[in-house]
């Protein structure tokens, strides 16, 4: 390669449901950007994420978990997500839970190895496993699975090996101008990045008690110069899912609400006036034309 030729690629970031891929581009990011929680499924959509160092840019994508249940729209809907970010992708970012194997995970491999795009295994959430030396030996039984450019143990949540995973992609980058401009981490409006942020706080409030089918839309989002306005509502299939999302006395959307605007502040450093309501829409998350509707499009 030239000296100080530019070079730019596309990642995918694949696994099953909760194995740590958004926590894995935010930290790569060195922001938040994709939502996070301890429930499966909680990314939804395919983003980019973009990571410019010197004449190199990363532009990774993170998809939904995938995961073998079918059935309903949006689940149909998410894996197909997922499998389509695999089309004309540079190089693949496989994410598996430290030592543990399951069908799902096999799902992931059959799929990526039909891809004959260069696949690196990222062991995540090392910092978890008490003896960290059982990893050496789980990298080579991994090595048995299949074909793999590298094999790299990390802890998306502290950090560590993040960087040797770069450089273990880095080899797969092509020389190419750059995509999108250095300083741009996303290919997501300002509207979209508000409603995944409306819906993480709902997620991390409600657990076991979230409704799966819950969706946030931001009815309107108006810049007023030094403040943000935005109207986001929370849409639920039934009037007991509302009450659960409201709260005792409107106690859970008020916190909602609160934390999703400092979010917000910071993400887009401003001042922002945040108005949260929660609807019913019943049947929307098997309704294909209502889920295009409100976003879950894959053309």
């Amino acid at each position: 390669m030239s000296e100080n030729q530019s070079r730019c690629g596309f990642i995918a970031i694949v696994g099953r449901p909760n194995v740590g891929k958004s926590t894995l581009l935010n930290r790569i990011l060195g922001q938040k950007l994709a939502i996070t929680s301890r429930k499966p499924q909680t990314t939804r959509h395919r983003m980019l994420g973009i990571h410019t160092e010197a004449d190199t840019q990363y532009v990774f994508v993170d998809t939904p978990g995938l995961h073998n249940s079918k059935g309903r729209a949006l689940n149909d809907y998410m894996n197909k997500e997922a499998t389509d970010s695999l089309r004309d992708v540079d190089a693949i970012i496989f994410v598996i839970d430290r030592l543990r194997w399951t069908e799902d995970d096999e799902a992931v491999l059959k799929l990526v190895q039909r891809t004959k795009t260069p696949v690196v295994v990222a062991i995540n959430k090392v910092e978890r496993l008490e003896n960290k030396n059982e990893v050496f030996p789980y990298i080579e039984e991994l090595q048995t699975k299949g074909e793999f450019a590298d094999i790299v143990p990390i802890s998306a949540l502290q950090g560590t090996q993040v960087e040797s995973l770069l450089t273990a992609i880095e080899k797969h980058i092509p020389e190419s101008p750059h995509f999108f401009e250095d300083d741009q981490i996303t290919d997501k409006s300002s509207r979209f990045l508000a409603s995944e942020i409306v819906r993480e706080k709902v997620t991390r409030q409600l657990g076991d008690e979230l409704p799966y089918q819950m969706t946030v839309e931001i009815e309107s989002f108006t810049d007023k110069g030094n403040v943000l306005d935005i109207h986001a509502v929370i849409l639920v299939e039934r009037d007991g899912q509302k009450r659960i999302v409201v709260g005792k006395q409107g106690s859970r959307i008020k916190l909602i609400g609160q934390e999703a605007r400092l979010d917000m502040e910071r993400l887009f450093d401003r001042k922002i006036m945040l108005h949260t309501f929660v609807k019913v829409r019943s049947g929307w998350s098997d309704d294909a034309r209502a889920l295009k509707s409100l976003g879950y499009d894959s053309d």
